[in-house]
C-alpha cells in the first residue's frame, strides 16, 4: 500500500487560447510550463515534422500521446492502491513491466495535482512529488519506444524544476531531487535522476524568458 500524505494543493482549471495552455490563478490566465517547455524546442519538432512529412509526424506523434496517457493512467491508479485491469496488450505490457520502480515511490505528496509559482508566472500539473528511494522527488513519467540519451531531455529536467519551485513557494517543502521515470517499449525501465537543481533553474528562467520575449515581438 502507498502511504500519502495531506497536502493543501490548489484546484486550477486550464484552457487553450491561440494554441497556448494557460491555468487561471486568481481570476488570471498563467501559462502552462508544458506550453513554455514546447514553445523553447519548437524548432526542434518543425525540423523533425519536415524531415519525416506531416503524415508520419501525425502518426507517430498520436501513438505516442495515446501510449503515454494509457500507461499514465495505470500508474496512477496503482499508487492510488486501486485495482487495475486493462484490456490493451501494449500500456498493460509497459505498465508491468515497470512496477518493480514503482516500488521505490511511497510517501506520496501529489498525484495528478495543480501547481503554480507567482514568482516565476507559470503553473502546472505534476505527475508525482513522494520519497524516490526515501527522497522527496518530483517524478515525471515518461513511456518512449527506447531509453533516451540524457542530453535529449533536457526539457523533462526543466520542467521537473519549475514543479519544485511550485511546490516549494505553495508549501515551503524542498524537494531532494528529480526524477524521470521513461518506461520503454524495448522492455527496459530508464530512471534519470538529478540532483543539481540549480543547474536546471538557471534553464527554466532562459525558458520562460524566451517564452515571453517571442510572445511581445508577436503583437
Amino acid at each position: 500500500m502507498f502511504i500519502h500524505k495531506d497536502v493543501d494543493l490548489p484546484s486550477l482549471s486550464r484552457k487553450s487560447i491561440d494554441g497556448v495552455r494557460y491555468y487561471t490563478v486568481n481570476n488570471k490566465p498563467m501559462v502552462s510550463i508544458t506550453s513554455v517547455t514546447s514553445h523553447f524546442n519548437k524548432e526542434i519538432f518543425v525540423g523533425w515534422r519536415k524531415k519525416v512529412g506531416n503524415d508520419e509526424a501525425n502518426r507517430i506523434t498520436k501513438r505516442a500521446t495515446t501510449r503515454g496517457t494509457a500507461v499514465h493512467e495505470l500508474i496512477e491508479s496503482h499508487l492510488l492502491n486501486k485495482d487495475v485491469e486493462y484490456d490493451k496488450p501494449g500500456p498493460k505490457m509497459l505498465f508491468q513491466q515497470s512496477k518493480p520502480k514503482l516500488r521505490k515511490i511511497n510517501n506520496i505528496y501529489a498525484l495528478e495535482k495543480s501547481l503554480y509559482s507567482n514568482e516565476l508566472g507559470v503553473a502546472g500539473t505534476v505527475d508525482c512529488i513522494a520519497e524516490y528511494d526515501g527522497e522527496l522527488s518530483i517524478i515525471d513519467f515518461k513511456t518512449a519506444a527506447k531509453p533516451k540519451p540524457r542530453e535529449w531531455i533536457e526539457n523533462y529536467f526543466v520542467q521537473a524544476v519549475a514543479y519544485a519551485c511550485m511546490f516549494y513557494e505553495l508549501t515551503n517543502i524542498p524537494v531532494k531531487k528529480l526524477v524521470i521515470f521513461m518506461t520503454c517499449e524495448n522492455g527496459e525501465v530508464e530512471i534519470y535522476e538529478e540532483y543539481d537543481k540549480m543547474k536546471y533553474m538557471k534553464l527554466l528562467v532562459k525558458y520562460i524568458e524566451k517564452f515571453v520575449e517571442d510572445k511581445i515581438n508577436a503583437r
